[in-house]
């Protein structure tokens, strides 16, 4: 995981490590800046509103802002509240003020400022303690369930807890939720008037055990604050200057609690990108953004749209996704201008099946990080958490390291937690502890207490919990390199003090690991090369988008997923889900007009061999180009083929079969003793249809033999000779070789033992 850096986006500005020293002076905070970005950040009175497209420094932008009016003395820092979606943006937030000296401000998200307003407040508003927080709140709807006596499965339990918060955000009560759905527009996932009823009793069981969840925290506090004007005008005289980020993500209940923190002032800055709204099932709406000038006639309204994150080639490819959107929100898009100099093109890769797509990709990663691409630079990006098991196997498969977006934050780790107290330690005790006795400097030091927990200067071996402990403490490892580069004296004792100013931040240091994560989770976040996986009808846009407003919004998740990549972005699909299966799927809609070979509303373009069609650069550096292909065509009626399984056999299945009986026979003894020897699916030498064709065609030579597809290069190389004395009517040599992690066969799965099936 690589959150935004300053030295990647701008390459203007000298950022060598993470500890920037700070700006001189408030004239050097604005320096770097873009003309749009300063204006952003001079604009520090009345309503101000940003329109940021991806990758134009959004970030950079406020967070100057708000440092630029603390050092001019324009801004005291505990008078500023800055809000955000996520603790992580949160914590980069306040990462980013303190590294440009404007530590002091409160940067939170909308949860935690009122969390913490409420706990202040409620003594005097209601008296006594705040009610117990709700961690979770499924188990006390499947109780609620129960009480109904209406049975759910674990996805029903799972939808009907997220009806229950959208009504919450939208601030709508139990009776009134049917007819809310229908207003909305919405799509319940079960009986809305059971739906209803579970609602009704959750909140009466919340009542009883003197609970709240997080969406009562914002609506206690809007009601606190609508309710005693004594404590909305202590709060306001606190907080005189707000600033909210991703504000094409607040909900109405959200809106509201903004406006009473407001009362009647207008100091408001409010950066969004409509094409970026992406949680319209959790209440989100961007109207609030859309509607801004309305609300705010002379309000200053600052477009960025100069994209410092990725290629001219991925943003033509973002700007062409968004030119074919429809709705409110597409008619506000932005048009973004690459000022990257130029990189690969976009690949589009086609696989037979998931497992052929998952080892491809995963080969693909094994190539960029040998030509120098960090795996901490790299991510594979899903519609939904369950495809991400099949990426984990075939990483595993090649001893790629891999992290899980979503997982258990950094600081909060036990490999973590047990490091700080033991620097802690050593850094109080260290004159005495032997193991710092060879130890020359801090990065030293470090390295020498965390070997005493398993650290080592080479990982170890494959994936699981010994390598994610080992990136954990590696992590460390690397931010006490940086600190000591940044600041040359600083000692054990500054660093742990860093660390706790992290923790508190949830700063979190970068973990070396390919990152899998959800489209969704993968919001506001950027790395190298991105790969975008399962790109299918029915996975984008997700099968249960019906209404052209939820279409519209896979095509801004869609949207988003490009965006996150800095120069290699590749794209891909598979036919079936299994090995074997029928080739069914075709590429999601969204493609069509921007893939090669794709009009808009064009027919599926030609599948080809089992490691996938590639068609553009290649993603590492010096990675062969795979030629283009023209449509399959029937070699016997001429027809357009566009089904897999017809393109292998090279002709339709209705048209007249000249296959050798005898050869085929042949054909699959020798491969069912290959995948033996091999210890591998038979598929994985050559499918039956791969076979067919071979046994249909009888080449002679290896040029007749690479034209089948399903035949590459690899397996030509590795399986040709055999196959060319079978078709000759003798017996190839039997073979005494194993294989080897990169004899793999092309787009062949893997014997793991552990399903691909969801």
């Amino acid at each position: 995981m690589t959150a935004a850096s300053d030295s990647t986006l701008f390459p203007q500005v000298a950022a060598a490590t993470q500890f920037p020293a700070a700006p001189e002076g408030a004239d050097a905070v604005l320096d770097g800046l873009d003309p749009e970005q300063r204006e952003v950040a001079t604009a520090l009175h009345g309503p101000v509103c940003v329109l940021a497209g991806a990758g134009t420094g959004k970030t950079r932008a406020i967070t100057h802002r708000i440092a630029y009016g603390v050092r001019a003395g324009i801004l005291q820092p505990s008078t500023v509240l800055a809000v955000t979606f996520t603790a992580r943006a949160a914590g980069e937030m306040r990462g980013r003020l303190r590294q440009l000296g404007a530590a002091g401000v409160q940067a939170r998200t909308f949860h935690s400022a009122a969390l913490r307003q409420l706990q202040y407040f409620w003594p005097k508003a209601v008296g006594g303690d705040v009610p117990r927080l709700l961690e979770r709140k499924v188990q006390l709807v499947a109780e609620a369930a129960a009480r109904c006596r209406i049975r759910l499965d674990r996805n029903e339990l799972r939808d009907v807890t997220g009806e229950i918060e959208w009504s919450k955000v939208t601030q709508t009560v139990p009776a009134d939720y049917p007819a809310a759905l229908h207003k909305a527009g919405r799509e319940a996932p079960r009986d809305p008037a059971e739906i209803g009823q579970i609602y009704g009793t959750y909140e009466q069981l919340k009542r009883d055990r003197g609970a709240i969840d997080f969406e009562d925290v914002l609506l206690l506090t809007v009601g606190v604050l609508q309710d005693r004007h004594d404590i909305a005008e202590q709060v306001r005289a606190q907080y005189q200057h707000f600033v909210v980020d991703e504000y094409q993500d607040v909900s109405p209940l959200q809106q509201r609690l903004l406006d009473l923190w407001l009362g009647e002032r207008d100091n408001l800055c409010v950066v969004g990108d409509a094409s970026q709204t992406i949680y319209s099932f959790t209440g989100a709406t961007p109207e609030h953004l859309l509607n801004f000038r309305t609300r705010h006639p002379d309000a200053t309204v600052v477009k960025l749209v100069r994209d410092y994150r990725s290629t001219p080639q991925v943003v033509h490819l973002a700007n062409g996704l968004l030119s074919q959107a429809r709705g409110r929100a597409a008619e506000h898009r932005l048009e973004l201008i690459s000022q990257r100099d130029a990189g690969p093109e976009p690949t589009y890769v086609e696989y037979g099946d998931e497992p052929a797509e998952a080892e491809g990709t995963a080969r693909r990663i094994r190539d960029l990080i040998a030509a120098g691409v960090p795996a901490s630079g790299i991510a594979v990006l899903f519609r939904i958490n369950a495809q991400s098991e099949v990426y984990e196997q075939a990483l595993a498969d090649l001893g790629v390291p891999y992290q899980l977006r979503g997982a258990e934050r950094f600081f909060e780790r036990p490999e973590v937690r047990e490091a700080g107290v033991k620097l802690r330690g050593a850094a109080r005790f260290g004159a005495n502890d032997a193991l710092l006795d060879d130890a020359v400097d801090l990065p030293s030091e470090v390295r020498a207490v965390l070997s005493d927990m398993g650290w080592t200067s080479v990982p170890p071996a494959g994936s699981g919990a010994v390598r994610d402990r080992w990136e954990s403490l590696a992590a460390l490892v690397r931010l006490a390199e940086d600190f000591a580069k940044a600041r040359p004296a600083a000692t054990l004792a500054d660093l742990v003090a860093e660390l706790d100013e992290r923790a508190n931040a949830q700063h979190a240091p970068t973990v070396e690991g390919v990152t899998l994560a959800s489209f969704h989770a993968a919001k506001g976040l950027e790395w190298d090369a991105v790969f975008l996986v399962g790109l299918t009808e029915g996975m984008m846009p997700i099968t249960y988008a019906k209404t052209d407003e939820q279409v519209e919004e896979e095509r801004r998740l869609l949207y988003v997923g490009v965006t996150r990549a800095r120069l290699h972005l590749g794209l891909s699909w598979s036919l079936s889900r299994s090995p074997g299966g029928r080739a069914v799927r075709r590429p999601s809609r969204f493609l069509d007009g921007l893939r090669p070979g794709s009009g808009g509303g064009a027919r599926r373009a030609a599948a080809g061999a089992a490691g996938g069609i590639e068609r553009g650069a290649g993603g590492a550096k010096g990675a062969s180009r795979r030629r283009s292909r023209s449509p399959a065509r029937c070699r016997v009626c001429g027809k357009t083929l566009t089904d897999a399984g017809e393109m292998k056999l090279m002709r339709c299945d209705g048209c007249p079969c000249e296959l050798d009986e005898a050869l085929y026979e042949r054909l699959r003894d020798w491969r069912a003793e290959r995948a033996r020897q091999l210890g591998q699916p038979a598929y994985c030498v050559f499918t039956d249809k791969t076979l067919m064709a071979i046994a249909e065609a009888v080449p002679g030579t290896e040029g007749e033999l690479a034209g089948i597809p399903g035949v590459g290069a690899r397996k030509l190389g590795r399986f040709g000779a055999d196959v060319l004395t079978l078709c000759a009517g003798e017996e190839p040599v039997p073979a005494a070789d194993e294989p080897s992690e990169d004899d793999l066969p092309e787009g062949g799965a893997r014997s793991s033992g552990k399903s691909s099936e969801k």
